[in-house]
């Protein structure tokens, strides 16, 4: 088989040609198809399709200083609790016309700097961040450009956010847990939580509140069902007597359940197993895992409601929003005080 010679990409001066009609007819009939007739527009993409044209967004975004293109900066895309709201995100977006472009930071800080650079460089009209970003000379850069920011999945302790911020206290979240604990009357706690800055914060909450010493197996984060297993077995080592394990992740408190089953200590009988997030499957497990429910999608409509606010020229207020959280108790948790 021989090499073809690429083609040259279809333009609107070929699209004219074909259709018998002026440059700037076939740009209208197009992108403003309201402006012709119902016949040309036919002309004109019967012409569009049959050079398999493919319109220059770069192009109509430099005319309008839009690139109608949004970006979201999350850890992992893996991550199951961050799957609504960038599908929340997504439909939102797209509805009023803009595409959404995806970084991952892989949980390290590093990277933020070089991704948000690509993102500006992109020209994006926007930027959602699944947690609160550095506060450093990448982040001032950003807000020196004027491009809308909305920090999502946290809540900053400032008087003020940087821009924008929608979500919840994770303090808060390891506060009511506490609480929650306390009031079932466990009293030999161990907390399995992954390394990244929200899941510290969740349990430094959780310790503070108790005032007490607990047990304690920090894993790498993103967490999964291997380092729930090897938690387990650390904070046993701890704590011989542990009646209860407080997780940062769903995923990790499956691995908990499961390592719990395979050293045959009941859930919850002998041993209460407590998630985050309300991941799919939490319910569905044997037994159903008790955790903490943040709604997601709720936080990808309520981002992209005050970004497009911001792009359309709007001011927005408030502009920290708490959607809160809400303890869902299930049978991993289910003892009798």
């Amino acid at each position: 088989m021989t090499d073809q010679p690429r083609q040259r990409p279809a333009t609107l001066h070929d699209i004219a040609r074909l259709a018998g009609v002026s440059v700037i007819t076939a740009s209208r009939a197009l992108s403003q198809p309201q402006k012709v007739t119902p016949a040309t527009q036919a002309k004109v993409r019967e012409a569009a399709d049959a050079l398999g044209y493919v319109p220059n967004l770069l192009a109509g975004g430099l005319k309008s200083a839009r690139s109608m293109t949004v970006a979201a900066l999350v850890p992992v895309l893996a991550v199951p609790q961050f799957l609504p709201t960038i599908q929340a995100l997504t439909e939102s977006l797209e509805a009023a016309g803009y595409q959404l472009i995806l970084g991952q930071t892989g949980y390290d800080r590093a990277r933020e700097p070089a991704l948000l650079e690509t993102m500006l460089r992109r020209r994006v009209d926007g930027i959602v961040s699944a947690g609160l970003l550095a506060r450093g000379p990448a982040l001032q850069r950003l807000l020196r450009q004027g491009v809308p920011l909305v920090e999502t999945w946290d809540l900053g302790d400032d008087a003020a956010p940087a821009d924008m911020e929608v979500g919840f206290s994770h303090a808060a979240v390891g506060r009511a847990v506490a609480g929650h604990v306390r009031a079932r009357g466990w009293s030999h706690v161990g907390v399995a939580g992954a390394d990244d800055q929200r899941a510290r914060r969740r349990s430094q909450g959780f310790v503070a509140a108790w005032g007490a010493p607990v047990a304690l197996a920090e894993v790498p984060a993103p967490s999964s069902l291997q380092a729930g297993r090897e938690a387990l077995g650390r904070l046993l080592a701890q704590d011989p007597a542990l009646d209860v394990v407080v997780c940062s992740s769903d995923g990790l408190a499956h691995g908990v359940l499961i390592e719990a089953r395979a050293r045959g200590l009941d859930v919850p009988g002998r041993l209460a197993v407590i998630g985050f997030g309300d991941a799919d499957f939490a319910a569905h497990l044997a037994p159903a895992l008790t955790t903490v429910r943040v709604d997601g999608a709720a936080i990808g409509h309520e981002a992209a409601r005050m970004l497009l606010a911001r792009c359309a020229g709007q001011s927005v207020e408030p502009r920290r929003v708490d959607l809160g959280f809400a303890i869902i108790e299930r049978e991993s948790s289910a003892r009798a005080v």
